[in-house]
Order: C-alpha cells, then sequence, then structure tokens
C-alpha cells in the first residue's frame, strides 16, 4: 500500500518517441543537458533557440530501444517540427507522431521538484488505473499553487520568447560542460560574466480589493510608480491571497522584497525552493 501522507503530482502530457541508432546523439545537440553520458532514467533539460531564450522545457525518458520526450511546457508541434527539419539524411533518427503519457511525481514542499524522479504510464496502461487509486493526489487548485510556489514556469507564460533558462532558475539543467548544442554560446557567455538582468520570484499579495481589467503588469518600487523593477508573468488566486510569478530586474532585488503592482497593491517577494541562480 502506498502511503497517504504522501502527496503526488498528477498530469498528462504531449509526448513523442525517438528511436534509431543515433537517438541520444541528436537529442544531446539539440538540448541542454548531457545526454549520452547521463545514467539517470529520466533527465530533464531544456530546448533554446539559437539566442538562449527558452522555447520548451522537456524531460527526457530513457527505455531500452527508444527514448521519449515528454513536454513539461512548449508547443509539440513546433518542437516536432523543428526536430524533423534537422534530421540528416545519414542520421538513423525517426521521430514517432505525439501522444498522451500519464506524469506521476511524489511532491515534497521543502525540495526542488527537479529532485524527484517522475514514472510514467500510458494511458491505454492496465495498471494505470489501479496505481493512481492508491495515492494521494493533488487536486486541481493545489497543484497550481504548489506549482507557483516551485516557480516551474508555464508555456506563454513566463515561456514567453524572452527569458533564458538561467533567469528562470533552471541552471541545473544546463550542462556547461558538454560540447556544442543550440544557445550553448548565450548560455556560456552568461555564466562567465554572470551577467543576468533578471530572476524570476514568487510573488503574494493580500490586498482586498484588485482590478483585473488594469492592463498595466509592471512592478513598481512605490505607488507612485517612479521607477519599473520588473514585470508580472502569470496569476491564481487563493483562499484570500493573490500569488504567482515574476521576473525581477537583479539590481533591485536586494533593495527590498516589497514593491506595487497597479492590480495588485503592495506585494511581498520571495526565491523559491525550485530555483536556482548563478
Amino acid at each position: 500500500m502506498q502511503d497517504t501522507k504522501k502527496k503526488f503530482w498528477l498530469e498528462n502530457f504531449d509526448c513523442f518517441s525517438v528511436t534509431g541508432r543515433d537517438a541520444r546523439k541528436f537529442l544531446h545537440g539539440i538540448t541542454t543537458s548531457n545526454i549520452l553520458n547521463s545514467e539517470d532514467k529520466v533527465i530533464k533539460t531544456c530546448w533554446l533557440t539559437p539566442n538562449g531564450v527558452l522555447r520548451s522545457l522537456i524531460e527526457i525518458n530513457f527505455l531500452e530501444r527508444n527514448l521519449e520526450v515528454v513536454i513539461l511546457a512548449g508547443n509539440t508541434n513546433e518542437i516536432i517540427d523543428y526536430f524533423n527539419k534537422i534530421i540528416f539524411p545519414a542520421d538513423d533518427v525517426i521521430l514517432s507522431e505525439p501522444f498522451l503519457i500519464n506524469r506521476i511525481q511524489e511532491i515534497d514542499e521543502s525540495i526542488s521538484w527537479r529532485a524527484c524522479q517522475p514514472i510514467f504510464f500510458k494511458t491505454e496502461n492496465r495498471e494505470f488505473e489501479t496505481y493512481k487509486n492508491k495515492l494521494n493526489l493533488l487536486n486541481s487548485n493545489d497543484l497550481k499553487i504548489w506549482k507557483v510556489n516551485q516557480a516551474i514556469p508555464s508555456f506563454a507564460m513566463e515561456i514567453n520568447g524572452k527569458n533564458n533558462p538561467l533567469e528562470l532558475g533552471l541552471k541545473d539543467l544546463v550542462d556547461f560542460n558538454k560540447g556544442c548544442y543550440l544557445g550553448q554560446e548565450t548560455m556560456s557567455k552568461i555564466k562567465n560574466v554572470s551577467s543576468l538582468k533578471q530572476e524570476i520570484r514568487i510573488w503574494k499579495s493580500s490586498e482586498s480589493d484588485f482590478n483585473l481589467e488594469v492592463e498595466d503588469k509592471n512592478l513598481y518600487t512605490n505607488s507612485a510608480k517612479d521607477i519599473s523593477v520588473g514585470k508580472i508573468t502569470s496569476f491564481l488566486k487563493s483562499d484570500s491571497q493573490i500569488k504567482g510569478l515574476a521576473m525581477i530586474k537583479r539590481k533591485y532585488l536586494e533593495e527590498g522584497s516589497y514593491f506595487y503592482s497597479e492590480i495588485f497593491g503592495k506585494i511581498i517577494v520571495n526565491k523559491s525552493v525550485g530555483s536556482i541562480f548563478l
């Protein structure tokens, strides 16, 4: 029997298989992690633009005969189309059509979500329902809150065509010692000169009155809006509290943990247990 005190994250994601003799080499040259020499069964990694901007957060599940690419955040069709375009005729690499996969992970409020290995079940797996029914699963709202507390970036929110993985606290998903990969030059430059301009932060507001019709997502040093210090990227309402994620300019992070939002009033910002910075 499963320990009912433990809590679990269950969600289904788009996935596709990569098969062939050159499958590992192919993914190694596209993603930020060391795919060739990893001994882990599952690797979390990033797919970047040539300029180092995060396009997708993915997991690679190592199976006996193939690799499964699980899209945690990103545009699945865009990823598959790009991957297919860069397969050379000489490459022994075949991509499958996308399919849904059920992903289960134990959660811990005090450590990063990336410290726990997930397990996967295909939809047609008969064992899935039996296994799932034994678990203490987070409901939808609690899962959203936990993801915010972990600063897990969402597609079109934090993964918006502007932010790199180091700004999003995903430094541990970038292998700075591996060979060439998409976006490597930018990643090395940022690391070597510690030139992060902004960092992701959790924020919360206890204001009872807020105006979601206001379009100003900027954060300021005060209610007079003298200086813009960053931008809200996502939010959710939890009981009497509003919380979310924001990208904050580094030079203002040491000046205090209180900022002002025209929508949410006075807010408090904190680091996340899921974020690792330079």
